[in-house]
């Protein structure tokens, strides 16, 4: 049985720049990293020092406050560096990756025979649990509880996102592995939405329920789809997991082996050559487009436009992020820009805007904000894009002046930054919706838990 989703409110942002459906291997990084930040609310406790050697799917650090919780090392060779802040707290960690890889075997495992304690201790142990992640709160999930549904979105409706039916071609016996011990973590159903045309790997798979799903962004979101099929009350939780994680959990239990390959789509109009490049985990930005990226000054996000991180040259790819997007800065003035008629922006309003008039054109947007930030202005536009059944400007001064119950009867339990991420982009007052988010979200992890 399923449920067709189709969202009416929304915005798709159409951008030049598309990854054509090619994969290439990246060059290979020489160094790769993994960021403690990237894993949020957790505090990381090293098991390994400057030197020391390790194989892929070693641990680098647990989590302190569940030492069974440990996240692995994306490559075997040698950790040549821990880069410290301050009090010492851990920025990153460094591995010299070897030219012939070799991997920590865990053992080959049966997912129909696998009980869900026994697949909880495998997932901790092999450092595939942080790729579970929680709601509310957006953080990875607690080992002891027990989540009323699991969601997978294998449908990317975000600006230039990679394509999951072409990345995860070929992965069905993977994904099918994933999802059958997923299914017996919850006392619920898998749930998997995939688009209405989509030709996805997924659809047909067993232990779970499909859904098909199509209007704007953000529909692809996976808490969209969340309040679309089961929504997360007070004292509820849900799992979610991204689909290129599935294939990793997948090839874990049936070889033994943590490959944290990964296919990630280098986009934008800052690109030669927009493609699909076969990749790992904390790999270099520069391994993944030097020689690539066109003459000017371009913005490097790891991630897409509305929610990705800002990074360098020198920077990493980010653990959860499945592409690389390329923009112009745009760090120029327009001179009475707000007085002239635009017609090479996205707008929602029709006030000398007239995007509208050409709901298929790609534009070239750059990083410019084209305002700055103020108090809070009263449009309405917020819940035009804003498709949860949620007052967004309402939560989001609850968030700010810090009134927990109300924003438990506004609906934080439902949301993470994400689905804020288009409210944000059409902000007239230039408002931090996903940071107001965030903190918002931490406040109620700490004080209600």
């Amino acid at each position: 049985m399923s449920q067709d989703i189709r969202i009416k409110r929304g915005l798709d942002i159409k951008l030049k720049g598309g990854a054509a459906l090619v994969t290439e291997s990246a060059k290979s990084s020489n160094i790769y990293t993994i960021v403690p930040q990237d894993f949020h609310s957790i505090v990381p406790k090293l098991s390994i020092k400057v030197g020391e050697k390790i194989k892929a799917g070693d641990s680098v650090f647990y989590n302190k406050a569940n030492e069974t919780m440990k996240f692995p090392s994306p490559v075997s060779g040698e950790v040549v560096d821990i880069i410290r802040g301050e009090k010492r707290k851990i920025l990153a960690v460094k591995i010299s990756a070897d030219i012939e890889q070799q991997f920590t075997d865990f053992g080959i495992k049966d997912p129909k025979a696998m009980q869900a304690d026994e697949i909880k201790a495998h997932l901790l142990a092999t450092g595939c649990w942080p790729f579970i992640k929680q709601r509310p709160y957006d953080v990875i999930a607690n080992p002891a509880n027990v989540p009323k549904a699991i969601f997978i979105s294998a449908y990317a409706s975000a600006p230039l996102a990679a394509n999951y039916d072409y990345v995860l071609a070929g992965k069905e016996n993977e994904l099918q592995a994933a999802i059958t011990v997923l299914s017996k973590l919850t006392s619920g159903v898998v749930h998997v939405s995939i688009g209405s045309e989509s030709k996805s790997p997924l659809n047909g798979l067993n232990n779970c329920m499909i859904h098909k799903v199509s209007g704007p962004h953000p529909s692809g979101n996976v808490g969209t789809q969340i309040a679309k099929i089961d929504p997360v009350n007070k004292g509820e939780i849900v799992w979610t997991i991204n689909p290129q994680d599935l294939v990793i959990i997948g090839e874990l239990l049936l070889t033994g082996k943590f490959n944290s390959e990964r296919i990630i789509a280098l986009a934008g109009s800052g690109v030669n050559t927009p493609q699909y490049y076969k990749t790992k985990i904390g790999s270099s930005i520069v391994s993944l487009v030097q020689g690539n990226l066109k003459t000017g000054n371009h913005r490097i996000i790891s991630g897409n436009v509305l929610t990705g991180t800002k990074q360098t040259l020198k920077g990493v790819l980010g653990y959860y992020d499945s592409m690389i997007t390329v923009i112009p800065e745009g760090n120029d003035y327009e001179l009475f820009g707000w007085t002239m008629p635009v017609f090479n922006k996205i707008s929602t309003s029709r006030a000398l805007t007239f995007s509208w008039l050409f709901p298929n054109k790609k534009f070239d947007l750059n990083t410019n904000t084209n305002g700055e930030h103020r108090a809070f202005v009263v449009t309405g536009n917020y819940e035009e894009v804003f498709p949860l059944d949620i007052f967004p400007m309402q939560l989001l001064k609850a968030c700010m002046y810090k009134d927990l119950d109300e924003m438990e009867q506004l609906g934080m339990y439902e949301v993470a930054p994400e689905d804020f991420a288009l409210t944000e982009f059409i902000c007239v007052s230039k408002q931090p919706h996903q940071d107001i988010i965030r903190k918002g979200l931490d406040l109620m992890l700490k004080e209600i838990g």
